[in-house]
């Protein structure tokens, strides 16, 4: 149940943002007068789950139907003499169709809903696009045509998907702020009772109840930059200043601490908190054994547990054993004897640290929104950048659907959903934007090159382009999803 709620996320959000991306396209398109002949949600081989289409004025719709033929017909015959397969193509004369045939209105643009839910397309008339529709460009160019466009409306066209995901991450960030504000754990709160490491933040140098004073010289008010850690990937940071004991320590950064921290499994750092009971579970053996809300935990037998750290890292190895905890209660210390079960949990909840929340207007929301959203192209951005130092070994974190879908709740939860969306959102659009052949910015990268030099390349080099892209893409969903794959089985 939990695999098919984030499958259903995942699909809905995936839709959301290549409806909204490829509207991006078929606007701009449409503004500069460029016939649009198909905008489709998820992919179609062969049929449709639904389709429909403006043909003399009306609205025509069709469920589970085969694709209407294209305008030509593909014969293939084996050469005699040589004995090559040859393919030639015979235009169908649209003229001589039902008036009833869709395939007699080619003003207007066919809507539908493919069944392989793994993204959808907007096929422009005269591109050469995925659809590689080469017999289409074999013709003379038409007025409707994107090739018979100015390149800089070209140039808009291509860039007009990437656009609209910026803006939609943008709508939602504002959103977001507007109705719940922004919600952070501040470093200071967590620096009253220090930080709790993980292994590898023990190999840098840190310690438990070290108290963070800043990374690089600059103090970082969002503890969870520092926990995840991103702020230390993604600025090459150097060194973290901390106070132990009273003392200010200077924690120099190895080298290869950036390669260290992305493939690290585990929080770099964490927080201590005291254990303080906030409420009981269903059937608690704490509170059938006398413990109160409010209570503090300080003891395991005769093992000092003053953090609730101290008291999870203890408490396993008492399973299936009768323990005595100790706990403060109004400045008095009680005793508690509890027999524990084999998963050595007492059946309670604790107070963590107290969150600060930013709550915004709507004026206030608008430029807020515009910073959230640059910086989450700015560290996206950076992060990319990692995949390509290869000393790093980003590479190796690279993942596919599973990894995708793995970032969604287990649950559905409407906020975690939206502010999930807004972050893949971004991710469509710095990814688009990446100057390889098949996507918008190899595109882009062409229309500069024409507009610079003066010069469009030609149809057959564009084909050629396409093709090595779409190989290339090809590789990478292959290279990303075998790491999905492989993680399963470590």
């Amino acid at each position: 149940m939990v695999v098919l709620v984030k499958i259903i996320q995942l699909i809905l959000a995936l839709s959301i943002l290549v409806v909204v991306h490829e509207f991006g396209h078929f606007i701009t398109a449409r503004i500069f007068k460029t016939r649009v002949e198909k905008f489709y949600i998820f992919f179609n081989p062969n049929f449709s789950l639904f389709r429909c289409k403006k043909v003399h004025g009306q609205w025509r719709f069709a469920f589970f139907s085969k694709n209407v033929p294209e305008k030509y017909i593909t014969h293939e015959r084996i050469d005699p003499i040589t004995n090559k397969k040859e393919t030639t193509y015979e235009e169908i004369d649209l003229s001589t169709l039902s008036p009833d045939d869709w395939r007699t209105d080619e003003d207007t643009t066919e809507f539908g809903i493919g069944w392989i839910p793994l993204g959808g397309y907007c096929k422009i008339a005269g591109m050469i696009d995925e659809s590689m529709d080469l017999e289409q460009m074999k013709k003379p160019a038409q007025d409707w045509e994107f090739r018979s466009k100015p390149a800089w409306q070209r140039l808009i066209v291509m860039v007009g998907g990437v656009v609209m995901n910026v803006i939609t991450a943008y709508i939602i960030f504002t959103g977001l702020l507007i109705s719940q504000g922004s919600q952070y754990l501040p470093t200071s709160e967590v620096n009253k009772y220090g930080i709790v490491t993980s292994q590898l933040a023990q190999e840098f140098g840190l310690r438990d109840g070290d108290k963070i004073l800043n990374v690089n010289g600059n103090h970082i008010e969002n503890f969870r930059k520092i926990q995840i850690p991103m702020e230390l990937i993604l600025e090459d940071s150097e060194y973290i200043e901390v106070e132990r004991n009273g003392e200010k320590i200077k924690i120099e950064l190895p080298e290869d601490a950036v390669e260290k921290l992305i493939n690290s499994n585990s929080l770099f750092i964490s927080y201590r908190f005291p254990f303080v009971i906030s409420d009981f579970a269903p059937g608690s053996i704490a509170q059938k054994a006398g413990m109160q809300k409010g209570d503090k935990i300080i003891k395991i037998n005769d093992i000092d547990v003053p953090f609730f750290s101290d008291f999870s890292n203890n408490i396993a190895q008492f399973a299936n054993q009768k323990i005595n905890i100790a706990a403060v209660r109004d400045n008095d210390t009680l005793n508690f004897d509890i027999q524990l079960a084999d998963d050595a949990k007492i059946g309670v909840f604790t107070a963590d640290l107290e969150y600060k929340t930013q709550e915004y207007t709507f004026f206030q929301a608008i430029p807020a929104g515009f910073n959230k959203t640059g910086k989450e192209l700015s560290d996206y951005w950076k992060q990319l950048k990692l995949i390509f130092k290869p000393s790093t070994k980003a590479y190796e974190s690279l993942g596919g659907f599973i990894t995708i879908g793995s970032i969604f709740p287990s649950t559905f939860d409407w906020i975690a959903f939206w502010r999930l969306t807004a972050f893949l959102s971004i991710v469509l659009a710095v990814m688009n934007i990446l100057p390889i052949p098949a996507l918008d910015g190899g595109h882009v990268l062409f229309l500069l090159y024409e507009i610079i030099t003066r010069r469009k390349p030609n149809d057959k080099f564009m084909e050629i382009a396409q093709t090595v892209g779409l190989l290339i893409l090809l590789a990478l969903l292959i290279f990303a999803n075998g790491n999905d794959i492989l993680r399963l089985f470590r």
